[in-house]
């Protein structure tokens, strides 16, 4: 992994209002892949008590942004065109994980799946990127 990928990994967190907002956290980083997590408190829940699908599809789509980052180029970052998330069953817990991995990597568009789980498989996620230049 180029240094300047973790430059932009590290710029994903600090610079991810949002992302800090709900308290995501990168666990570990490798080439093509990355595990993140989030403490679960009562703002992150629906109505019901389960984990916000919001909160799963946020995770899912910024794991997968960061699984992509270890891949591109300098001077390059990603940003998502599209993504599908299903919601296998509801989410509960006191910390939610995300796994992302990359599928297909290319010059232009990168194809990525994310799980989010705790003790169970809660989602799935399939996230395209763009590889831009900045």
């Amino acid at each position: 992994m180029h240094p300047s990928n973790l430059e932009e990994i590290q710029r994903l967190y600090t610079q991810a209002h949002f992302v800090q907002h709900i308290g995501l956290r990168l666990l570990d980083v490798g080439e093509g892949w990355c595990e993140t997590a989030v403490d679960i408190q009562a703002h992150h829940q629906q109505q019901d008590g389960f984990i916000h699908a919001g909160v799963q599809a946020t995770m899912a789509d910024h794991s997968a942004g960061t699984a992509a980052a270890t891949l591109i180029k300098p001077g390059q970052y990603v940003l998502t065109v599209e993504f599908k998330i299903n919601l296998l069953r509801p989410a509960q817990g006191e910390l939610l994980r995300c796994r992302a991995e990359v599928l297909k990597p290319g010059r232009s568009l990168c194809v990525v799946e994310s799980v989010v789980f705790a003790e169970k498989l809660f989602s799935k996620a399939t996230v395209t990127l763009a590889v831009l230049d900045r």
